[in-house]
């Protein structure tokens, strides 16, 4: 039993609880009520449509939310129109809410060219038009009272373009309905895929009055071009139709992709699933991306709860980014008046009612409508449904695209884009892309349930062969050679080019039907043959064309070459000299010139000092003065075989004599081996030695008759006068024979394959010289933009790294290791030259030089004396020449008596006898030449004892 107390308490809470609540609902008597302050806003839709019922539903929960979350005195009162598809009944609702309802503000229409047509009308009332309109044309700049609620098409076109180039599709066909709808987004999109070198291959236009005949009729045109990649942007009723037809061409079978747009994709369950089931498998789309959240997820609940309400008959149907959007885009518009409306009253100003007055002129305008657009243009909802829901200069911001695949019936996820980080397979939480997430897209499923990405095109099912067009010209067939058979009209093609080609084309994983078509080269020389040849594939008459055609800058700018089969270059080819081992001065060869008349100064220098240190003190470089400028000459020259038998005494003359017997080893070593290689190595010497020559000499020139060779020609400043075109090797054979002078060319400009077989067929006639000015070699060209460029362009790389291409190498120009130094390189000259010498003469110069001057200085200084006098220049000159000229006095000559026999004491015993006639009185008497010769002295000699030299003389003195 309770307490009575306790009880007491408990009524008596109650009873004031009670009385504080009706104090706080009912105002008490003398106190101002605060009374709600009404907001009328217009909503045009399309209740015709399934958006616009979503839309609808979104809206009246938006305003349920907004008045149970607020305690403003703020009523937002909306006023619902339908435009039923209609452009004038959608401008006649708004001028009826304008005019009657006194409107502040309008949400809608859901159509581009509907909103278009209320946005003028709006301007003219100052009211803000709040549209889910998603075309392009409808720009904030141009209609200051637009504010886009939804994201325009255009934004979806960099995601659109990132699928196609994470696939590597080359190409796309652009599927669209002929509508504002459908025109606006074109493009923007061609623009995004043309970002990422794809292109744009066709544009379909379906009217959305087409029947089905002629959807089919498009698509069977469609399915005979080349590209399998379609986006499609239509509107939910012709794309299921568009589908439907799809299938019944064969179009929703393997090797074909389908991507649709976001409109589609998020009113996807719009369309019959019999339609998706049956012609929709495999296709791609893109949406916006909804976070799902708690709060999506109740909201969701009552969304389904509401609309079952307000359209009981209706099938059930999703919830997708278009309501999310009017959600949103209610509730900020009631924050945006909730904001502004204690600054302005809720009115229009006074209407024009003169009876001449239009209804436009009658809608007067409203004091609240400036201020909200200025709130509503920059407006941020970080809590939206639809996500981070922003809204800057009137523009709603991009948000995450989700790309799904549809499977079964329905969709499936298999990655995002965002702006900021491209393809991601999944998102953080954030909206973000994650870092650590892979770049890929998850697995697709294809149409035609294949897991094998298509390759983006086919070979046309027309049954259409690729036209390859082939040059026809007189020679160099090795290259590229044309025959048509007499019967059948049949066109083949054989050579190196033509080998490579089918080969090729085999090699790819797919089977490219084709056939040649000959293309003769005129015979006017002024004619850019290849160029116009190349040409033919810009004006559509060949698909493709195989021969010796070179990739160049010009070329590339009308079609797209293949990687290059062959090497790269322009050089020039010029006849050889003749045999030089059977001139008679070939032995003047080893060196040049300049090295010529250095050596023979520095023999002469070298005897000189050898003779001015040696003359006071060595007899054998005195005498009468004939002999001494022999001597001069002789030792040093002598030097060359080692032969000088001539002693000498001083010691810097043995030091000069030692460092130049070293400098002519060297000389005379080097000399030998160029010699050597001179008559026994065969070298192919150039009439000229480079391209230069040719221009200074004025030489004629030859080039192959319709190549860029000409151009490159004269860009390098030749003489176009001195051209002369040839169109066979044998041609280039004789010009060359003949020579400029002869009616002929001093050299043969060609590209390097060209210069290979001429070489490999006259080998050891001419040789090529440089430089090489490089190009980009051989390919085989094909339209702007082919989708067989890339493929062909692998193909290729696998035949030149095979055994295939050595073997084709072979077949037509031979085994190129049979014609020796057929393409070396011009060699500039085999003669030493002065430079590589440089270093040895500096020594042997400064060697001679340091001991001449310490000569003087020891000389001079002995002699210091005939300085001191007074006698006159000249006679100390003279002096001094006297005392030069004067023999040295020897160490011991004052101890010696006239009469020479004493000198025997110093030597041996057979010079004493040689010496004094006393002894022998039968020998003859000897000269002072013959006295120094053959007593081995003190002295540096380089002829050693007991030589062939000295014997002879020895022999000659005993039998005198």
């Amino acid at each position: 039993m309770q307490n009575p107390r306790c009880h007491f308490l408990i009524l008596l809470m109650k009873f004031v609880s009670i009385i504080c609540f009706c104090h706080y609902i009912v105002p008490t008597r003398g106190e101002g009520e605060t009374k709600p302050v009404k907001v009328d806003v217009g909503i045009i839709l399309d209740f015709e449509t399934v958006v616009a019922k979503v839309m609808h539903t979104c809206i009246l929960l938006a305003l349920a939310d907004y008045h149970d979350a607020t305690r403003s005195a703020i009523r937002i009162v909306p006023h619902f129109r339908d435009s039923k598809k209609d452009d004038v009944e959608a401008a006649s609702a708004a001028i009826s809410l304008l005019k009657y309802v006194k409107v502040q503000a309008i949400f809608g229409p859901q159509m581009s060219t509907q909103t278009d047509f209320v946005i003028d009308i709006a301007k003219r009332a100052e009211v803000p038009i709040i549209s889910p309109a998603t075309s392009p044309l409808l720009t904030v700049k141009e209609h200051p009272y637009f504010i886009r609620a939804a994201l325009p098409s255009s934004s979806q076109t960099k995601a659109l373009a990132a699928i196609v180039k994470n696939y590597d599709w080359r190409e796309v066909v652009i599927i669209y309905e002929d509508s504002p709808y459908g025109t606006g987004i074109v493009p923007h999109l061609t623009d995004a895929l043309l970002e990422n070198s794809t292109l744009v291959s066709y544009r379909s236009v379906i009217s959305p009055s087409a029947n089905d005949d002629q959807i089919l009729r498009e698509l069977y045109k469609l399915n005979t071009m080349q590209t399998r990649v379609f986006i499609v942007h239509l509107l939910p009723i012709l794309a299921s139709r568009l589908f439907l037809k799809a299938e019944e061409a064969g179009m929703m079978s393997d090797g074909y992709a389908w991507i649709i747009t976001d409109v589609l994709t998020s009113l996807l369950d719009s369309v019959n699933r019999s339609v998706i089931e049956s012609s929709m498998q495999g296709v791609l789309g893109i949406k916006p991306y909804v976070p799902r959240s708690n709060e999506f997820n109740n909201f969701n609940k009552r969304w389904r709860r509401r609309f079952r309400q307000e359209y009981p008959d209706m099938d059930t149907v999703e919830l997708n980014a278009y309501g999310l959007w009017a959600y949103d885009g209610i509730t900020a518009l009631a924050k945006a008046v909730e904001k502004v409306a204690g600054t302005a009253t809720p009115k229009s100003n006074k209407v024009d009612t003169r009876d001449n007055s239009t209804d436009l002129d009658a809608l007067g305008t409203s004091e609240l409508g400036s201020l909200l657009i200025d709130s509503m243009q920059n407006i941020t909802l970080k809590t939206g449904l639809s996500g981070d829901f922003r809204i800057i200069n009137g523009e709603l911001q991009p948000s995450p695209y989700q790309i799904v695949n549809i499977i079964g019936k329905g969709e499936r996820s298999i990655g995002f884009w965002t702006e900021s980080d491209g393809i991601s397979y999944k998102l953080t939480m954030n909206g973000k892309t994650a870092k650590s997430n892979n770049k890929q897209l998850g697995t697709v499923i294809w149409p035609g349930e294949s897991t094998i990405v298509p390759r983006g095109w086919e070979m046309p099912t027309s049954g259409k062969k690729l036209r390859i067009g082939v040059p026809v010209k007189g020679g160099l067939e090795q290259f590229i050679k044309v025959e048509t058979d007499s019967k059948t009209k049949a066109v083949t093609a054989t050579g190196f080019c033509a080998d490579i080609f089918i080969e090729v084309i085999q090699s790819l994983p797919y089977a490219v039907p084709y056939e040649f078509f000959p293309f003769r080269l005129p015979d006017n020389h002024t004619t850019p043959d290849y160029d116009h040849l190349v040409y033919k594939i810009s004006s559509k008459e060949y698909d493709a064309v195989v021969g010796d055609v070179t990739i160049s800058e010009s070329r590339s700018k009308y079609v797209d070459f293949t990687l290059p089969f062959t090497e790269s270059g322009i050089s020039a080819v010029v006849p050889v000299k003749d045999d030089e081992r059977k001139k008679a001065w070939i032995f003047l060869k080893p060196l040049q010139r300049e090295l010529w008349i250095t050596t023979g100064a520095f023999f002469v220098f070298i005897g000189f000092v050898v003779w001015v240190l040696e003359h006071r003190v060595n007899e054998e470089f005195r005498g009468p003065k004939r002999k001494q400028v022999g001597m001069i000459f002789w030792f040093s020259f002598s030097t060359l075989v080692f032969a000088h038998k001539e002693r000498v005494t001083s010691n810097l003359t043995r030091f000069v004599v030692i460092v130049w017997v070293f400098v002519v080893l060297v000389l005379t070593s080097s000399y030998t081996a160029s010699l050597t290689s001179m008559l026994t190595v065969q070298q192919l010497q150039p009439t000229i030695t480079d391209l230069n020559d040719l221009i200074k000499n004025g030489e004629y020139v030859g080039y192959q008759e319709g190549s860029f060779v000409k151009d490159v020609l004269k860009r390098m400043n030749f003489d176009s006068s001195k051209f002369r075109s040839y169109s066979t090797l044998e041609e280039y054979n004789d010009a060359l024979l003949k020579g400029s002078k002869n009616g002929g060319v001093g050299a043969i400009v060609d590209e390097l394959p060209y210069l290979r077989l001429f070489l490999n067929k006259y080998c050891n006639k001419y040789i090529l010289i440089g430089p090489t000015y490089k190009t980009a070699g051989f390919g085989f060209a094909f339209p702007k933009g082919s989708p067989l460029v890339p493929d062909v362009s692998r193909a290729v790389l696998k035949v030149m790294e095979g055994e295939f291409m050595i073997n084709t190498i072979q077949k037509w120009f031979g085994n190129e290791t049979d014609c020796l130094e057929k393409d070396g390189m011009a060699i500039t000259s085999d003669s030493l030259t002065l430079d590589s010498f440089k270093g040895l003469f500096l020594i042997a110069g400064v060697s001679a030089s340091s001991a001449l001057l310490i000569f003087l200085l020891i000389f001079l200084y002995q002699n210091r004396e005939i300085f001191a006098t007074d006698d006159s220049t000249w006679q100390k000159l003279s002096a001094i020449a006297k005392a030069f000229d004067n023999e040295k006095e020897k160490p011991n000559s004052k101890s010696e008596k006239p009469g020479e026999g004493n000198e025997s004491q110093t030597t041996t015993p057979f010079a004493a006898s040689s010496a004094s006639p006393e002894i022998f009185p039968n020998l003859p008497s000897q000269s002072p030449e013959t006295r120094t010769a053959s007593p081995p002295h003190e002295g540096f000699s380089t002829t050693e004892p007991g030589t062939p030299l000295e014997e002879t003389i020895t022999e000659a003195n005993e039998e005198r």
